[in-house]
């Protein structure tokens, strides 16, 4: 057989085999987060997240038949990596069980703060949107909120079995009110540009779980 006398292709390959349908998908969800984490989903129409991405309109329609289908795709996306570095801080057993959330906090504080505060939560930014979103995302928020109260759950308890709180605090109730002033807090510490209701916030739990 002789060999093949056809040019070799020199460089970068075409950007239709550099970029599989994976890959495109994996970038648009990572732009969607980005942009919806500080925007929100009414007010951001697919072309923007395309022109961030650098992706045609056609590709976006291979990936997702809908914007209401990459919604649901994105508050996924979210919650598995806000699940992962949950885990990273409260699963940590080399440190006391309250110092892992007050490193969560910690963590979660400078993250807002490096983005100047424009950044806040997608899926509480989310919630705030409810009554103008697809219904479908309304399980899928409660879902992921329910997730993160058990993890934190499961961290208070053993700090309790630690004696950091006292025996007669209910554990999973204190996991459901931390979300929500921590959603609260993170929408207050946006519109003022600073950590100080972050820091207020997480002051005043602590002071609860001494009680």
């Amino acid at each position: 057989m002789q060999p093949s006398t056809a040019p070799r292709r020199r460089g970068r390959p075409p950007k239709h085999l550099a970029e599989p349908r994976q890959d495109t998908r994996s970038l648009l969800i990572r732009t969607g987060v980005a942009v919806l984490t500080e925007k929100g989903y009414s007010a951001v129409g697919i072309d923007e997240i395309l022109r961030q991405a650098a992706v045609p309109k056609g590709s976006f329609y291979h990936c997702f038949e809908s914007k209401e289908a990459f919604g649901q795709a994105l508050i996924a996306a979210y919650a598995d990596y806000f699940a992962r570095k949950l885990d990273r801080w409260l699963l940590d057993a080399d440190t006391p069980p309250l110092q892992r959330l007050r490193r969560f906090i910690d963590d979660a504080t400078q993250g807002m703060e490096r983005h100047g505060f424009r950044r806040g939560c997608l899926v509480g930014n989310l919630g705030q949107e409810m009554g103008t979103l697809p219904e479908s995302f309304r399980a899928q928020l409660e879902g992921v909120f329910l997730d993160w109260q058990a993890r934190t759950s499961a961290c208070l308890a053993e700090a309790q079995r630690a004696g950091e709180i006292a025996h007669h605090h209910d554990c999973v109730a204190l996991a459901e009110f931390f979300w929500i002033g921590w959603e609260g807090a993170v929408l207050r510490a946006k519109l003022q540009r600073s950590a100080a209701p972050l820091q207020a916030y997480a002051s005043g739990f602590f002071q609860l779980l001494t009680t």
